[in-house]
C-alpha cells in the first residue's frame, strides 16, 4: 500500500478524525432542563463558590488539549498551525482509543513564546492536563518549563519526554538480549533538538554513564560555541571524554546508536565500526537514518525504527495515552521524572522474557496491556512521590 496516497484519500473521506459526541440525552423538556437552562445554573454557582468543583461537575477531569504552533511537524518542519492539524487530530484519536482521554487539537497562530504561554494559561481552567506537540527547539524548552512552573496541572511535551520514555523502554529490553548493562554502554545520539536532548538527559538519569550527542555541526563538546544554548548545556553532562569530529567518529566503538535526525545519514561502515552486537534505534520519519536492510547487512544486532512497517516500532504512542490516563486518574499536579521512569519500566515489562526477541523488544502500539500498565505505573508513582491531588 502507498500509505501517503491512501492517507490523503482517506482524510478526504473522513473530513476529520475526531468529533464531539454528547454524553447526555436532550430529547425531552425534562432532560433539556437538567442539562441546560434552568438546571445548569446550580452547578455553575457551585463552581463559582469553589472552582475545584469543576473537577467533579464537568468533563475537565478527563480533558487534554494537544497544542502546537506548527513549527516542527513530524519530519516536515515549520509548515504552519493549520497544516499541523491532521497530526494533532491523529494524536487526539490515539488519546481516546488507547487511554480513554478526551483530547482536542489547538493549533496556535503564533511563534512568540510569551503569546503561546499566555494563551495556554488563559485556557488552563478548561483542562486536566496539557500536551505540547511539535514545537521547535529551543523555544519548546522555555514554553514547557514556564508552564510547569506556573500551572497546577500536568504539562508534558511529548516530542521530548514521550520519545525519551519509549526509547528507554526499548533499551531496557534490548540490553537484556545483548547481555550489557546501562552503566557500561556507550550511547551515541544523533540529532540534538527537543527529542535528542531529552533522550540524553533521561538516559543519564536512568543510569547510562557515557552519552555522546551529535548534530549537523558534528559532535557536541563542552567549550564549542557553535552550538545553541540548550546544546551547550547538554555538553556539560555528556561527552565526558571530550571527543570531537563527526558522527562517524562518535559511532566508532559505540554500543548503541539513537537517531532522531535525518534520513540516510548513517552508512554501513559506521554500523560496522560499532561494538559487538550493536543496537540501532533509527527514528527519523518518514525515512530512517539507515534502511532496515542496510543496517542488518552491516551487522546490526537489534534495529528499531519509528515505523509500523518494520519490527520494533519505537513510537511514543506507547507512552502518552497511558501516561495521561494515570496522571488524570489521581489528579496529578505535574509529571515528574519518577513517573516517566515508571512508564518506561511499565512498557518494557509488557514483553516477557519468553516473548523477548531481536524482532520483538516492545509491545505493539495497539496492545492495550501496555497502555494499562503505563497508566497504573504512573498513577502509583504520582501517589508515592506526593504529586497526586486525590
Amino acid at each position: 500500500m502507498n500509505y501517503r496516497e491512501e492517507s490523503l484519500k482517506k482524510h478526504g473521506e473522513w473530513k476529520g478524525k475526531i468529533e464531539i459526541v454528547p454524553r447526555v440525552e436532550v430529547d425531552s423538556r425534562e432532560k433539556l432542563s437538567l442539562a441546560y437552562t434552568p438546571g445548569v445554573a446550580e452547578p455553575c454557582l457551585a463552581i463559582q463558590k469553589d472552582p475545584e468543583k469543576s473537577w467533579e461537575l464537568t468533563r475537565r477531569w478527563n480533558t487534554v488539549p494537544v497544542i502546537t504552533d506548527g513549527t516542527a511537524i513530524l519530519g516536515l518542519g515549520d509548515i504552519g498551525p493549520e497544516a499541523g492539524m491532521p497530526v494533532m487530530e491523529g494524536k487526539c484519536a490515539l488519546f481516546k482509543a488507547f487511554g480513554g482521554v478526551d483530547a482536542y487539537p489547538l493549533c496556535i497562530r503564533s511563534k512568540d513564546s510569551e503569546e503561546i504561554i499566555k494563551t495556554i494559561k488563559l485556557l488552563a481552567g478548561s483542562f486536566g492536563g496539557v500536551n505540547l506537540e511539535d514545537i521547535s527547539a529551543p523555544r519548546c524548552f522555555e514554553i514547557e518549563t514556564r508552564l510547569k512552573e506556573e500551572l497546577d496541572i500536568p504539562v508534558f511535551h511529548d516530542d521530548q519526554h514521550g520519545t525519551a520514555i519509549v526509547v528507554a523502554a526499548a533499551l531496557i529490553n534490548a540490553l537484556k538480549l545483548v547481555g550489557k548493562r546501562m552503566e557500561d554502554i556507550d550511547v551515541v545520539i544523533n540529532g540534538a533538538g527537543a527529542a535528542g536532548i531529552s533522550i540524553a538527559g533521561f538516559l543519564l538519569r536512568f543510569g547510562v554513564k557515557n552519552v555522546v550527542a551529535c548534530d549537523k555541526l558534528g559532535i557536541i563538546c563542552e567549550g564549542d560555541d557553535r552550538f545553541n544554548t540548550a546544546q551547550r548545556e547538554l555538553a556539560k553532562v555528556t561527552n565526558r571524554r571530550k571527543i570531537t569530529g563527526e558522527l562517524k567518529d562518535a559511532m566508532s566503538g559505540a554500543d548503541v546508536f539513537i537517531g532522531v535526525s535525518a534520513a540516510n545519514c548513517v552508512t554501513k561502515d559506521m554500523v560496522r565500526s560499532m561494538a559487538q552486537k550493536p543496537v540501532l534505534f533509527t527514528l527519523a520519519n518518514p525515512v530512517p537514518e539507515i534502511s532496515v536492510g542496510d543496517a542488518k547487512e552491516a551487522g546490526a544486532f537489534i534495529h528499531g525504527t519509528g515505523s509500523s512497517e518494520f519490527p520494533n516500532q519505537i513510537n511514543n504512542v506507547l507512552v502518552f495515552p497511558g501516561l495521561f490516563r494515570g496522571a488524570l486518574d489521581v489528579r496529578a499536579k505535574t509529571i515528574n521524572f519518577e513517573m516517566m521512569m515508571a512508564a518506561s519500566r511499565g512498557i518494557a515489562e509488557c514483553v516477557s522474557d519468553g516473548e523477548l526477541s531481536r524482532d520483538y523488544i516492545l509491545p505493539y502500539a495497539y496492545d492495550k496491556r501496555a497502555h494499562e500498565a503505563v497508566a497504573k505505573a504512573v498513577a502509583e508513582e504520582a501517589v508515592r512521590t506526593g504529586v497526586a491531588g486525590k
